[in-house]
């Protein structure tokens, strides 16, 4: 049926709109290449007064699903009021899946975000959504080393729980130190799952540690304490820009050292030299410093845009001149005529942008 459903001359027949539009009007979990997902249950994890929620939710996805390997990310479309379909990058935070298999995101409802405002606040069990393949390099080796450790702060626990579980299913019998930071206990995710790893054992080590309860920070001493030699362990480090900055500086060039980002680093936004011309929208504005996104949106423009942190690719365009600096990497580039991340590059001087 698949072969059937995936070939050129039912193709041809439903164009211009293709197979999946006709099938989507009679069952939406019928699909022959687009994934789409169903959502089954959304669960609370986090509900502080005055501060974001946490949930997870649970997706039934069509038979397209290819499924995931632990730390990858999907992203994720809905539409919201009948609005155009809004679309932004979420972690996985379940075990490695097959195909057709569940899956669960676990995302906090931004303030000023629509698509997790949405999912969190409004979605109910039956709300389908779009997605697409598992993308991602953030992701466990194929042949796991006996020692490991697992670094994370805030929202960045979902891809490295995902890497916990599956290490736990995979019933992995080396020693796992697992290393959280939160605002505090009860701004922590997942906590009765890792209460219970953490009273269980599975070799596993499980340290929830709160600064502003007076838990240490991440420093040499205090990791090499945790764990001796921790610069020859392999690491996974998942948080906001300062974290991740913190654990870079402590590693200091090590190689065992896996990063992902579930922010940019914040850009300085003060005055810098030369002026970013979006040449599309006939816009000229004075260098702020910021990424290319946030000057666009500050001088009134609406890019297209998925993650905000060089991940999807949803908010390429091309630079016609100028350099840019890759706020993620420190990289510079003055190639002309190239694609770029608007959302994680930031001009140095003079720049022309296609927006």
């Amino acid at each position: 049926m698949q072969r059937i459903l995936r070939s050129r001359a039912l193709a041809a027949l439903t164009s211009p709109h293709g197979v999946d539009r006709y099938l989507e009007l009679v069952n939406p979990m019928w699909a022959a290449a687009e994934v789409r997902a169903r959502i089954v249950s959304i669960h609370r994890e986090v509900d502080v007064p005055g501060h974001p929620p946490v949930a997870t939710l649970t997706l039934q996805p069509t038979s397209t699903w290819r499924g995931h390997r632990a730390g990858q990310h999907v992203q994720l479309g809905v539409e919201i009021d009948g609005a155009r379909r809004a679309t932004r990058v979420f972690s996985i935070s379940s075990p490695e899946s097959g195909p057709g298999d569940r899956l669960t995101i676990t995302l906090r409802a931004n303030p000023r975000g629509v698509v997790s405002r949405f999912l969190v606040e409004r979605a109910r069990p039956g709300t389908m959504v779009h997605l697409s393949q598992a993308e991602g390099e953030f992701v466990l080796p194929d042949h796991v080393p006996e020692r490991l450790l697992l670094l994370s702060g805030g929202s960045g626990i979902t891809p490295v729980m995902s890497m916990l579980r599956t290490l736990h299913r995979r019933t992995h019998r080396g020693r796992i130190t697992f290393l959280h930071y939160a605002q505090s206990p009860d701004h922590q995710i997942f906590a009765a799952e890792l209460d219970e790893i953490r009273h269980s054992g599975h070799g596993t080590e499980v340290h929830l540690l709160h600064p502003e309860l007076g838990d240490p920070n991440l420093s040499p001493a205090y990791l090499d304490r945790l764990v001796p030699g921790y610069r020859d362990v392999l690491t996974y480090a998942c948080g906001p820009a300062p974290m991740i900055d913190a654990v870079r500086a402590v590693y200091d060039g090590s190689d065992v050292l896996r990063v992902e980002y579930f922010q940019p680093p914040r850009t300085s936004g003060t005055s810098a030299e030369g002026d970013v011309a979006f040449v599309r929208s006939g816009v000229e504005v004075a260098n702020t410093g910021a990424t290319l996104l946030e000057q666009a949106e500050r001088a009134g423009l609406t890019p297209e845009f998925g993650c905000r942190m060089g991940i999807c690719l949803s908010c390429t365009a091309v630079k016609r001149d100028g350099t840019v600096r890759n706020v993620l990497t420190g990289e510079e580039s003055s190639l002309p005529d190239e694609e770029i991340r608007v959302c994680v590059n930031a001009p140095v001087g003079d720049c022309v942008v296609d927006l």
